[in-house]
């Protein structure tokens, strides 16, 4: 189960928080738009969490992880959102979009 304080630390100003309850919480990043929906189902252990993403409100959810808490699915997801980051500027991984399209192939 998510505490109040916990609910309450969500970076407002990194994410849009579309839905949050003890159990439930659904967000978007403001960095890249994806969609982050993370479940508390209090099994094994209280604290643990799924953590599902898609990368388009239309588009449906796939297992991203789990974590041990709440914090630590955040760090998983800003992880995420730097590594997106990085491969649409062309960065850490050398511009693969554009590599590909030189192949002909679509992304």
């Amino acid at each position: 189960m998510f505490s109040t304080e916990e609910l309450e630390s969500l970076d407002r100003s990194y994410f849009s928080v579309i839905c949050a309850d003890a159990y439930d919480i659904t967000i978007m990043s403001k960095n890249t738009g994806h969609v982050w929906y993370i479940h508390n189902p209090e099994y094994p252990e209280p604290g643990n969490c799924i953590i599902f993403h898609k990368h388009r409100a239309s588009h449906p959810y796939h297992r991203h992880g789990r974590a041990g808490s709440l914090r630590q699915a955040v760090k998983s997801i800003q992880g995420h959102d730097r590594y997106q980051i990085e491969v649409r500027e062309g960065g850490a991984c050398g511009g693969r979009k554009e590599a590909s399209r030189a192949n002909g192939k679509a992304r």
